[in-house]
């Protein structure tokens, strides 16, 4: 029997926009802000220790690719979880779900600042991402439910800000604060941000949905972990696989995860009769929703795998240190900021390819020139490399995501923005194990962890030829992808 929420009378539900303005209800700004504002605190997270990944390695003995794992077994968790975040927002009121997240990230948090040695370190990154899981998932629903169609591109276009902006700004802010204090206060800082957040949610957040009677198909979910665990798993053994570091080869889980994820897909088909499936799977009838997907899976896929070999270019190559690379990666979260609030307003009046198809077009010619870089580059053309890379992928990732969800029905948002999302974390897991892999292979050594000038040149070229490689697929997905026709005016049930 399905558990059911407490009656809360005290907290009535937001009422969605309707009708022609492009006002926004009363209280859904503070909704809509606190969401934001505690997703880019969670998201911060994912990318934070990839510039403390070679002061990882140093303290707790372990190498690249075992400290990936720091990164990519969050973002492995997100994928795995993420799917089930339809079911949850159907299911329980949009205040419990934040609170019980929220509280699961400050535990995670409060573990990892204490953890003795990396496997507890890893356990509470596991946590945080049990948290975190929800939370751009619920953003973005609650968001293309109370913004009016009129102003989707320039909200969205914030919202969207919010995942590409955070994992930029996180290695900045991991590098000013190695700089002076040791890796524990990366979580010691941001735990009393949670704490705080878990408390004003508490004090303030108001309902915007209405729970329904649904019930969570438990073989779905372990098909979507066994599924999204297992291919993640195999392409993050590839680069250990060339030394030999792996007890089963890669293409083993590689194929069971195509095969858990082909079950859970059936699974969900099979399901949608009696309306419990974990994910609907009709969203993937949309054209408009699909193609953009695919687009946004090859820019997740580089863009949070290049933001962990950069670091390790930058201070083995041309030889920055710790604080000067948290400054170097500064502006690049001001230029995705920048260029998604400019990108929002211009997507309104024209639509996603005017912003995509060049976004994509310089988006690979910087990941051409990075592949470049060498002990002659000089830091400022790195760092102009970097901001064109930042700025040009914020041109796609707003266009990309509002276009994908604004052809969606109001009821199928839920399961839209679970996929959507499911499709990002899984492709930023596969783009660091991917690019690390790279970068293992073209360094040619035995032990990735200390490399020579020259290993680690062509270990940097080795990585970044791929994601330009790979970024041609963006290019040439942006140049099919049309305005999605508007979606009925969203409805809450």
């Amino acid at each position: 029997m399905a558990i059911q929420d407490p009656p809360a009378p005290d907290l009535a539900p937001l009422a969605p926009q309707t009708g022609s303005s492009d006002r926004l209800a009363p209280g859904s700004a503070l909704v809509i802000g606190l969401l934001m504002a505690s997703t880019f605190t969670v998201l911060l997270n994912e990318m934070m220790l990839g510039v403390a990944l070679p002061t990882l390695i140093a303290d707790l003995g372990i190498t690249p690719t075992t400290g990936q794992w720091l990164t990519t077994g969050y973002l492995l968790t997100l994928a795995v979880l993420i799917p089930a975040t339809g079911f949850v927002m159907r299911r329980w009121h949009l205040r419990t779900i934040f609170l019980g997240a929220m509280s699961l990230f400050a535990v995670g948090t409060a573990i990892a600042a204490a953890a003795p040695g990396f496997g507890v370190l890893f356990a509470g990154r596991i946590i945080q991402a049990v948290g975190t899981a929800v939370f751009l998932p619920l953003l973005m629903t609650t968001a293309m439910r109370l913004v009016p169609a009129a102003r989707r591109g320039s909200m969205m276009a914030i919202v969207t800000a919010v995942p590409a902006v955070a994992p930029a700004v996180g290695p900045a802010l991991s590098g000013v604060v190695l700089s002076q204090l040791s890796w524990r206060w990366l979580f010691l800082l941001m735990l009393p941000v949670a704490v705080l957040a878990l408390a004003f949610g508490a004090w303030k957040l108001r309902n915007t949905t209405t729970p329904e009677p649904v019930t969570l198909d438990v073989l779905s979910l372990v098909l979507s972990a066994v599924g999204f665990g297992a291919l993640v798993y195999g392409l993050a053994s590839i680069g250990e696989s060339v030394s030999g570091h792996v007890p089963v080869a890669p293409y083993v889980p590689i194929t069971v995860g195509v095969a858990g994820v082909a079950a859970f897909v059936l699974r969900q088909v099979a399901l949608q009769r009696s309306g419990d499936a974990l994910l609907d799977v009709r969203i993937f009838r949309s054209r408009s929703f699909v193609l953009p997907l695919l687009v946004m899976l090859v820019i997740a896929m580089i863009g949070f795998g290049s933001l962990i070999v950069l670091p390790l270019i930058l201070t083995s190559v041309l030889g920055l240190s710790t604080l000067s690379l948290g400054l170097f990666l500064v502006p690049g979260g001001a230029a995705i900021s920048l260029v998604s609030a400019l990108g929002g307003r211009v997507y309104d009046r024209v639509g996603p390819r005017p912003l995509a198809v060049p976004g994509a077009v310089i988006w690979t010619a910087s990941l051409w020139f990075l592949a470049t870089v060498d002990e002659s580059t000089g830091v400022g053309t790195a760092l102009v490399a970097y901001l064109v890379m930042s700025g040009s992928q914020a041109l796609m990732w707003a266009p990309m995501t509002t276009t994908a969800l604004a052809g969606l029905r109001a009821d199928l948002y839920p399961h839209g923005t679970a996929a959507f999302t499911t499709v990002q974390q899984l492709a930023g897991a596969a783009g660091g194990a991917v690019l690390i892999s790279a970068y293992t292979i073209g360094s040619d050594a035995a032990d990735a962890g200390v490399l020579t000038l020259a290993q680690a040149e062509s270990a940097g070229q080795a990585a970044f030829v791929t994601a330009a490689v790979l970024g041609l697929g963006a290019v040439l997905g942006t140049l099919v992808v049309r305005r999605a026709p508007t979606a009925p005016t969203p409805h809450l049930t």
